[in-house]
Parts: C-alpha cells; structure tokens; sequence
C-alpha cells in the first residue's frame, strides 16, 4: 500500500519501474557529466607522506601527471566517493590506486580532515579550481611506509622534503590550487618551519 499523497493529476500508471541499479557505485560517463552540471560531488584527498620515529613529516609524496594537452603537472592523490561508500574505504581505495599496492598507508584513527576543499568550475570563489565540476573534497595526510609504484595515470610519485614542497615552482606545478592545499596540510601537522 502506497502512502503517497497524489498529486492532483497523479495516475499510478505514472509510476516509473523501480529496479536496482547493476552497480551502484559506478557512473557511466554521460551520468556522470550530467551530474556534474547540477550537484556538487564528494571526493577525497591525501597528502602521502613519510614521517620519522617520532612521527615528524620527513617527506612529502606528489603525484607527476601529463594534462590533456601534455603538460607536466604535479597533484595529490585523490578520488571520488562512492554511492554506499565510507569515507575510510574511499581513501584507503584511491591510495592504493595512485600509490600501489605495496605502498602501505596508515589511515587516520578519525575521519575528521585537516581541511575541507571547495573546487569551483570558475576562478576566484575559492583558491581551488576544477574545470569539470562543482567539488567538494575532504582532506588528509596519510603517512605511507611501503613501496610507492603509481598506478593509474601518474608517471611517477616524487618524494620531497616539506620545504621544497611548498616553494612557488611547485605550487605553479600544481593542478587546481592544491599548491594551498599542500600547505595547508604541512601546517596541520606542524611540517612547516
């Protein structure tokens, strides 16, 4: 028994077939663009990094891509988050694709970030850019212990130390603001001098 309230022209032949999707969590890439176009989307972000004994950032870990018109850019690893998903699995799911197997990432006792990012499809609402989309992202650092091979689209995983990390010619390096988002990371676990 439905306990819808009908509209005044309702008629329930009207009603469309309810039927499971084949895979919740996936898109296809026309649902995708449509989505895009109206609702802002959830991602993840990590910042990989290696930290010493005593728990201290020692390296910072970017990811080296080329751009639709062959560019070298530099990013971090990041991802969207599926229908049904939790944000922990989202984040071990795109460390483990941008990073490898082997890379090991010890994933934070609290799903709190240290920031969250807001892309905008336009320049200057926020210091982040997405020309795709409407984002919203939750950002972590993650420390990593293992082996780092890229996977995916990246070429390379470049490890730096966090004051290289943070100066202009790297910032200008990075795709859509995340120059601040590095930053910002750094300075939530206290790895800028």
């Amino acid at each position: 028994m439905s306990v819808r309230t009908p509209d005044p022209d309702w008629n329930p032949d009207d009603q469309p077939a309810v039927r499971p999707p084949t895979n919740p969590g996936w898109l296809t890439d026309l649902e995708l663009a449509e989505i895009r176009g109206r609702l802002p989307l959830l991602y993840v972000e990590a910042v990989p990094v290696r930290v010493d004994g005593l728990g201290q950032v020692t390296e910072v870990g970017m990811l080296l891509r080329a751009n639709a018109v062959g560019e070298m850019t530099r990013t971090l690893v990041s991802g969207r988050v599926m229908y049904g998903e939790t944000i922990r699995d989202a984040l071990f799911r795109h460390l483990e694709k941008d990073l490898g197997p082997m890379a090991f990432p010890l994933l934070p006792a609290s799903p709190v970030p240290f920031t969250v990012a807001e892309y905008f499809p336009l320049p200057g609402l926020s210091p982040f850019t997405d020309e795709r989309q409407h984002a919203v992202s939750l950002a972590y650092v993650v420390p990593v212990t293992g082996t780092c091979e890229p996977r995916q689209d990246a070429l390379e995983v470049t490890w730096m130390t966090p004051d290289e990390a943070v100066t202009e010619s790297i910032a200008a390096e990075m795709e859509g603001g995340r120059g601040v988002l590095l930053r910002q990371a750094l300075a939530s676990v206290g790895a800028l001098h």
